[in-house]
């Protein structure tokens, strides 16, 4: 392989949780391993060096450029990789198509890359300006332009709210509202540092309204939600699925599902006689989420807020 354990890439890169992801994993040599999200192809090297010799990695990505980039990166074990350009929403019919052998262990890494976040002209970032774009697929029709500048103020506000977590959504909705028509990155973030007072803390004030906005354009806990069952069905007995989250909502969807199906009854409490007839499939491996060390969050500040949660199929 052409990188070290931990080794960022060419590009900049640094894979979040990298051994904390293996370690976790404990994939052996032959294992078959999914990567939901390869990003950058950090984590797929971690993971093609733990199956080696002969294990396969089929790698999922909804960014073609992502796509390209790790195809390229992962050009001398072609032999070992699978690399498709797909949500993981498809996750299962693209392991059929590709006649997929029953996973050791599935990698999904739901964080926005390095490469995604530094290119202006895909507008998750507001560090350069650019254009209202935010989508993870070049080829989906709604953008972040059409949501600012075309969503009704209160549909706008709940958004931000809903998504966000943003306690000032209904003051930004509106000051959005009152200086449409937006086009770019930092005249948005401009008008949302205005609307609540310009002020600066830790985290710049817009950039939870961002984050809102990222989700609602690439519907990004739908897909959580109906990748998380597909995972299990694809992986064999003894056969892990991990999942690292970058803020609570995500957090909250994957402990809620490890949770109930790790768990015989999913009944409400409340009900005295079980209905459900639900039997668990998962056995919790991380009790508590597995947080980055002070040594990596200094290294890669962005890994600050990193969740990862990984779960076994019995």
């Amino acid at each position: 392989m052409e990188a070290s354990l931990g080794e960022k890439n060419p590009e900049g890169h640094v894979p979040v949780l990298f051994r904390e992801v293996l370690e976790n994993l404990a994939l052996g040599p032959g294992d078959h391993v999914i990567d939901g999200t390869v990003g950058g192809g950090g984590h797929a090297v971690g993971l093609l060096q733990a199956t080696a010799p002969d294990g396969r990695l089929l790698g999922l990505d909804r960014d073609p450029e992502a796509v390209a980039r790790v195809k390229e990166r992962l050009a001398r074990e072609s032999e070992r990789v699978q690399i498709i350009q797909s949500s993981f929403r498809r996750i299962k019919a693209v392991a059929r198509d590709m006649d997929f052998p029953p996973a050791g262990g599935i990698l999904l890494d739901l964080g926005v890359s390095s490469q995604q976040l530094a290119s202006p002209v895909r507008g998750f970032s507001f560090v350069k300006d650019g254009p209202l774009d935010m989508r993870f697929d070049p080829s989906q029709e709604r953008t972040a332009a059409d949501l600012v500048n075309h969503l009704p103020v209160d549909e706008l506000a709940q958004l931000l709210y809903r998504f966000g977590e943003e306690r000032q959504s209904r003051r930004i909705a509106r000051a959005i509202e009152a200086a449409r028509p937006l086009e770019s990155t930092r005249q948005l973030a401009r008008v949302i540092q205005e609307a609540v007072s310009g002020g600066r803390g830790r985290i710049h004030p817009a950039t939870k309204s961002f984050q809102a906005l990222r989700i609602a354009v690439n519907d990004e806990l739908g897909v959580l939600e109906e990748v998380l069952p597909q995972a299990v069905e694809l992986l064999r007995p003894g056969g892990r699925l991990a999942v690292i989250s970058f803020h609570s909502l995500e957090d909250r969807l994957v402990k809620r599902f490890f949770r109930d199906q790790a768990r015989d009854c999913i009944c409400p409490p409340e009900q005295p006689i079980c209905t459900c007839n639900h039997k668990r499939v998962l056995r919790l491996i991380t009790r508590r989420p597995v947080r980055p060390t002070a040594r990596e969050t200094e290294q890669n500040p962005r890994a600050r807020s990193a969740r990862l949660r990984v779960a076994e199929k019995l």
